[in-house]
């Protein structure tokens, strides 16, 4: 069973066919996508697609992949997920994104909060870690208020629009 997560103001629950418009709406927006380490949608196929890969790696146990609903409401405003999820190295790599008009609100703080939360204790992860554009400011300030640590860069791992960016890594490893 997909695990229901809520904080204060949002509940983060398992994204459905249903759901397809809301994610185009920000997967075929290229400023929320010059971060994502994939090209613009265009077309509601893709994001059907996509919504099939979340079901299919939540399935095989290899990720989780939340919508982001303000409560009250029935609208998605962004995912956040637990990538590369390795349950037998006790491992992850968390990422989201969010629709521009939710910015700067703190619903990404609070989502990610709850789901690093979900991942040290829940899932009993030893490691959750992210990876982050340079360029992307903030994120890498939210990596860095949640208390993830940064690790390095990887230089020219991520391939975007015929160019070679560089990326923060940073992770929260679960005291002994």
């Amino acid at each position: 069973m997909f695990p229901i997560l809520e904080t204060e103001r949002l509940i983060l629950r398992e994204i459905e066919k249903e759901d397809a418009a809301d994610l185009f709406a920000y997967f075929s927006n290229a400023e929320v996508m010059r971060y994502y380490g994939q090209e613009v949608f265009s077309s509601i196929e893709q994001v059907e697609t996509i919504i099939g890969h979340f079901s299919e790696s939540f399935r095989n146990h290899r990720g989780l992949r939340w919508g982001m609903q303000i409560k009250g409401t029935s609208r998605l405003i962004g995912t956040l997920g637990l990538n590369n999820l390795v349950l037998s190295h006790k491992r992850a790599e968390i990422g989201y994104e969010i629709h521009p008009d939710y910015w700067r609100a703190g619903y990404a703080s609070e989502a990610v909060r709850k789901v690093v939360s979900y991942a040290l204790e829940e899932l009993q992860l030893n490691r959750l870690g992210a990876m982050i554009y340079l360029e992307n400011e903030a994120s890498n300030k939210l990596a860095q208020k949640l208390g993830f640590q940064h690790e390095g860069i990887l230089r020219k791992y991520y391939e975007q629009n015929g160019k070679a960016f560089d990326i923060n890594v940073y992770s929260i490893v679960k005291d002994a």
